[in-house]
């Protein structure tokens, strides 16, 4: 619940899938919650429905729309898919273990792990994703009353680079912001004294 003066930005990912469990690279992948998945989602949707959410915004892939549909079930307010919150594209690397992805692409993930995000066929770097993010974030917050509360269901890493972009964090410190578990959220909370640099 808001104070009237604060603004709230609630950062939440989707539950657990199988693919989460076998530590399988989901990215736009478009994968289902398994059944602790969907436990996850109920208990938390449970708390968060104490914000009174004014907006609830989701990335269009089941993971996020069936975690974001549960909160949406109890607090009644309306779900709105966006597919600039979806999950960073991994390319082909998308289905493998860091393992597999090691050893289908030697020379990529090498260059990956040093800093060069373009040698996997067909993924998307880290700051693309954020910008799309942060772009459907900003788009989200534009109706969003004085004392609001909008929650933002998406994926482990574009809601972390996204976050970053969103709060113009420099591309250097990024790695210093945690990812979020599954069905773990993170406030980003406006005050009067406190507006931040995009106003939330």
């Amino acid at each position: 619940m808001t104070d009237g003066t604060t603004r709230q930005v609630i950062l939440w990912r989707h539950g657990r899938t199988s693919w989460n469990l076998a530590g399988r690279v989901q990215g736009q992948s478009d994968t289902d919650l398994d059944d602790v998945g969907r436990a996850q989602a109920r208990s938390a949707a449970s708390r968060l429905a104490a914000l009174a959410p004014d907006r609830i915004v989701s990335s269009d892939l089941k993971r996020a729309r069936d975690t974001a549909q549960a909160l949406s079930d109890i607090t009644g307010q309306p779900l709105t898919l966006d597919p600039r919150l979806r999950e960073m594209n991994f390319g082909q690397r998308e289905g493998m273990t860091w393992r597999e992805a090691w050893d289908a692409f030697p020379e990529g993930m090498r260059a990956w792990v040093n800093g060069d995000e373009t040698k996997i066929p067909g993924s998307e770097t880290h700051r693309q994703a954020g910008e799309r993010f942060a772009a459907g974030l900003r788009d989200a917050l534009l109706d969003l009353p004085a004392g609001g509360a909008l929650v933002v269901v998406a994926h482990g890493a574009v809601l972390r680079t996204g976050a970053c972009v969103f709060l113009d964090f420099p591309e250097s410190h990024w790695s210093t912001l945690g990812g979020l578990g599954n069905c773990s959220w993170s406030v980003l909370r406006r005050t009067p004294t406190n507006p931040g640099p995009n106003g939330v």
